[in-house]
């Protein structure tokens, strides 16, 4: 068994408000990757054999943000609130069932 069953990559790169592509960071992912990983603790997801919430770099994906990834599922996702990224815990991290309504288009995702 891995030390976690799943993690939960949440793009939070932040270019300056002048860049030249759009970025996770100015959409809050940060603060709503904190917001997942308490909500993760508080319903006893994390730890060995469970859940990890982790901050990745740019995940090219900016455009289609916020975005976060699902692995070992591979399985991306945009998001747009806490509501969202509640459905993503109790559908596809409990119950194993992916989000179709909130994941990026195969032709968008990149594993």
């Amino acid at each position: 068994m891995t030390y976690y069953s799943k993690h939960l990559f949440f793009c939070t790169n932040l270019r300056p408000e002048d860049a030249d592509r759009a970025s996770c960071g100015q959409c809050g992912s940060e603060g709503l990757r904190a917001w997942t990983k308490d909500r993760a603790k508080s319903l006893g997801l994390t730890g060995p054999g469970g859940v990890r919430v982790n901050s990745a770099g740019c995940l090219d994906r900016c455009e289609l943000g916020p975005v976060l990834v699902v692995y070992p599922d591979a399985v991306w996702y945009t998001y747009l609130d806490e509501e969202d990224l509640e459905e993503i815990l109790q559908s596809h991290v409990i119950g194993g069932k992916p989000v179709e309504r909130l994941m990026l288009p195969a032709a968008d995702a990149a594993d």
